[in-house]
């Protein structure tokens, strides 16, 4: 018997949904749009036409692929990061709603600021943050970091997808290094670098630890392997008065205080995320 667009949804949703999955109806239109090759409002118009049996047969493959623990993100190849669509694919991290707190932190540095910014966002993967403040701060220029090829040609992509190509651009680099000649000089400077303790890594959910690029997550001993060399080396492209924001882990926030603190750094503040855990550490440098 021929299934329609919203039979198929349904069934999707209620595998999800019997499987625990806490987002199972958001999941199932990403599963369901994506293996139709159509926009979620495009779906949801298109609801009570007939589709193939083979259309069927793709949905279901990629519930099956759900089941085992695969994320969505990576099934789909598609995330919403602060209302920016990304093409996202296994070699970068799956943008976090915590990292959402990076990018509305930037916006508020600059509103109702005249003026141009140059902005520098560090260990960039999939260009989340470079993206989502690019599309959201229509008089920044952006650059995006990143040491891995792969991650920084899905950043283009996705400077691509949303005609960023103007503002916004890459370069690879490696940010417990110097960097590197003729970058210029920044107003701010964002970076999600990897923070969890390598201890803790193998209790990250398997959706995780399983799927996601360990060297994106592992932090060393104390999850500061990273942020201490951004800290350290990448404050020369701050500009005075520059601002550095560092998203961080849990508990990380004293340890990460005095570093910026030794390091020259002044106003230092935590941000919050909506758990009440010091999420973002801001801090301004004085050269002059």
């Amino acid at each position: 018997m021929a299934k329609t667009y919203n039979d198929i949804y349904i069934q999707a949703r209620k595998r999800l949904k019997d499987a625990g999955i806490e987002a199972h109806s958001l999941e199932a239109r990403l599963i369901v749009s994506q293996a139709a090759g159509k926009t979620m409002e495009k779906l949801m118009q298109d609801l009570n036409l007939y589709a193939s049996d083979e259309f069927a047969d793709r949905v279901q493959a990629m519930v099956d692929r759900r089941l085992t623990g695969e994320p969505v993100a990576y099934i789909t190849g598609q995330w919403e990061f602060y209302g920016v669509p990304l093409d996202i694919t296994r070699d970068v991290l799956i943008p976090r709603s915590d990292t959402e707190l990076l990018v509305q932190a930037a916006i508020a540095l600059f509103q109702g600021r005249n003026g141009t910014p140059r902005i520098l966002d560090l260990c960039a993967g999939s260009g989340c943050v470079g993206v989502a403040m690019g599309a959201h701060m229509p008089g920044a220029k952006i650059v995006m970091v990143d040491n891995s090829p792969r991650a920084l040609s899905l950043c283009r992509q996705n400077i691509r997808k949303n005609g960023l190509e103007v503002r916004v651009l890459c370069v690879e680099a490696d940010v417990t290094k110097k960097p590197p000649m003729l970058l210029g000089t920044f107003d701010l400077v964002t970076c999600n670098a990897p923070y969890i303790p390598t201890a803790e890594l193998e209790t990250l959910d398997p959706s995780v630890k399983d799927y996601e690029p360990i060297q994106a997550l592992d932090g060393g001993e104390d999850g500061l392997d990273v942020i201490r060399p951004v800290i350290r080396l990448w404050k020369t492209v701050l500009r005075d008065n520059g601002v550095l924001m560092l998203e961080i882990g849990e508990g990380q926030a004293p340890a990460v205080t005095e570093l910026l603190t030794q390091a020259g750094f002044a106003a230092v503040r935590a941000l919050k995320d909506p758990a009440g855990t010091d999420r973002v550490i801001v801090a301004r440098l004085r050269t002059r």
